[in-house]
C-alpha cells in the first residue's frame, strides 16, 4: 500500500451513516496495513464511510486528528466527521523515546476526546516485540484495528444519546 494523503471511502448512501476519520501510522507498515484492514472492514460492515489520512508515526495521530476536527471550522463543505480512529503501533526499543511516545500520544488523544466530546477508537499498539504487535493487529488474531473502529462506532452511539449528534 503506497502512503497517501487521503483516501475517500463512500461505502453508504445514508445521510445518517457515520462518517469517519481513520488515522493511521506508517513507521511499521505491514503493521499499520493490518490494522486498517481490520478498522475498513469493521466500518464498512456497519455501513459507515470513512476517508483515511496516513502519518509518518504514532506521535502524529493527534495532530492529524485535530486537523480534521478543526478543518470544519475552515471548509463547510467539507462533510464533517462524527468519529475518528487512531491506528498505530510503537515498539520498545532501547531508549527512553518508546516511553515518550506511548505517554504523549495517549494522553493528547485522551485530551482531545474529552475537550471536543469526539467519538474516538483507540488503536495504538504499545508493544514489547513485533511478534506481540503481530498477534494484536492480526485480523484473524486479536484485531485490535477492528476493536478501534467498533469503539469509535460506540462512542457515536452515546454521543446520540446524548443528544451531541449534530443530524
Amino acid at each position: 500500500m503506497t502512503d497517501r494523503a487521503m483516501t475517500d471511502r463512500a461505502t453508504t448512501d445514508r445521510s445518517d451513516a457515520p462518517h469517519i476519520l481513520v488515522v493511521e501510522a506508517r513507521f511499521y507498515e505491514d503493521i499499520a496495513d493490518e490494522l486498517v484492514t481490520g478498522a475498513s472492514a469493521e466500518l464498512e460492515r456497519q455501513g459507515a464511510s470513512f476517508e483515511r489520512v496516513s502519518v509518518p508515526g504514532g506521535f502524529e495521530i493527534p495532530a492529524a486528528i485535530q486537523m480534521g476536527v478543526r478543518s470544519m471550522e475552515f471548509y463547510a463543505a467539507r462533510r464533517r466527521f462524527d468519529g475518528y480512529v487512531a491506528l498505530g503501533c510503537v515498539i520498545r526499543g532501547e531508549t527512553s523515546h518508546y516511553e515518550h511516545i506511548c505517554r504523549e500520544s495517549a494522553r493528547k488523544l485522551q485530551d482531545l476526546a474529552c475537550q471536543y466530546a469526539l467519538a474516538l477508537g483507540y488503536g495504538i499498539l504499545t508493544c514489547d516485540t513485533k511478534e506481540q504487535a503481530w498477534e494484536r493487529a492480526r485480523v484473524d488474531g486479536r484485531n485490535k484495528g477492528g476493536e478501534a473502529a467498533r469503539a469509535c462506532l460506540r462512542m457515536i452511539e452515546i454521543k446520540r444519546q446524548f443528544h451531541l449528534y449534530p443530524r
